[in-house]
């Protein structure tokens, strides 16, 4: 039974991945009984082949494979499957190759009838609307331990402050922003996030602010949540960060802030204004709450900012998310443009 209903999802992901690179053709969903979910498609690649000729791009091919992450339900009339799905889209623009990869996550159920399996229902996951868990908001007071204190942790490798860019007598002196280092970090932790760092349920925020620290960034450390930028680790299973490390609109406020030294950015108008290891959020209901956060990590033949993010983890992914299952009509950008001092 299991080789009969996984028939059905490798069809599935073909039909996706030929979408990606076509779309606008309108290929048949042979195995796909959701029409919700089919007339959605249909609208969605108009909109894709729209954005890539607005883009000057020439899709090229695409891989996409799939993973079992957890089989939810199974009996031998109905499987439900959550399941990752990993594409690799290659396209041309100004003669150069492109390359972006996007893990996504999809909840499927397959009915089995006469003729074989079929999907009955496509359940698109898209943590990058939601904030950051919500325990926090439930978590006791924390009791924060001084200035470099080291903490007991389960990691003994666990990261704490950034003593690079400590002076003589505990003060900071300024710091280049090592901005291909920020960059090079990000392409490396991508995919499976770095076990030194918990892991949130909704990560882009604690990612991004592990890139702005890996480029020489400053904790600025308050022993309050809410103030602040800073991560600490754990104490026993407790864990100790600032909301502006993990909170996409917490970050948004901090770096919209004034200060003296440390981690400072500067607001700019247009995407193209920004450079490696530079910040973009993302507000996708236009209503001031920014909700996602991604980290520049390359540029396409045009100039324009390519992007790494995760929760739903991505590689080199077009700055404007529009084919994202997050994106709306209403959403709104922020481009911060980190100092080159700090």
């Amino acid at each position: 039974m299991e080789q009969q209903w996984k028939k059905s999802l490798y069809v599935y992901v073909d039909q996706l991945n030929k979408g990606r690179v076509a779309p606008g053709s309108g290929p048949r969903h042979t195995t796909i009984r959701d029409l919700r979910f089919v007339e959605e498609q249909q609208e969605r690649s108009r909109r894709i082949a729209e954005w890539y000729r607005r883009r000057g791009i020439t899709p090229l091919r695409g891989e996409t494979g799939v993973r079992t992450v957890r089989t939810v339900r199974q009996n031998p009339a109905e499987v439900v499957a959550d399941v990752a799905l990993h594409s690799a889209f290659y396209y041309e623009k100004g003669g150069m190759t492109h390359r972006e990869d996007v893990v996504e996550s999809e909840r499927l159920t397959f009915v089995r009838e006469k003729g074989g399996w079929e999907i009955v229902t496509v359940e698109h996951r898209v943590p990058e609307r939601s904030g950051v868990r919500k325990v926090v908001e439930s978590e006791p007071a924390l009791r924060l331990s001084q200035w470099g204190e080291v903490l007991p942790s389960p990691r003994p490798s666990q990261p704490l402050l950034n003593r690079r860019v400590l002076g003589g007598a505990g003060r900071e002196s300024a710091v280049r922003y090592r901005r291909e280092e920020a960059a090079a970090y990000a392409d490396r932790w991508w995919k499976d996030g770095n076990p030194e760092f918990e892991i949130f349920e909704v990560d882009c925020t604690n990612y991004v602010s592990q890139c702005l620290f890996a480029g020489g960034a400053p904790i600025h450390y308050t022993g309050k949540r809410e103030t602040g930028w800073w991560y600490k680790g754990y104490n026993g299973a407790q864990e100790w960060w600032s909301f502006s490390w993990a909170v996409s609109d917490s970050l948004q406020r901090y770096l919209s802030g004034s200060r003296q030294s440390g981690l400072r950015a500067e607001l700019v108008e247009r995407p193209d204004q920004l450079q490696l290891g530079d910040v973009i959020q993302y507000d996708w209901d236009g209503n001031g709450h920014y909700q996602h956060s991604t980290v520049v990590t390359a540029f396409d033949a045009g100039g324009m900012p390519l992007v790494n993010a995760r929760t739903v983890s991505s590689r080199h992914r077009y700055w404007d998310y529009k084919d994202s299952y997050a994106w709306t009509d209403r959403t709104a950008y922020r481009f911060f443009h980190i100092n080159d001092y700090l």
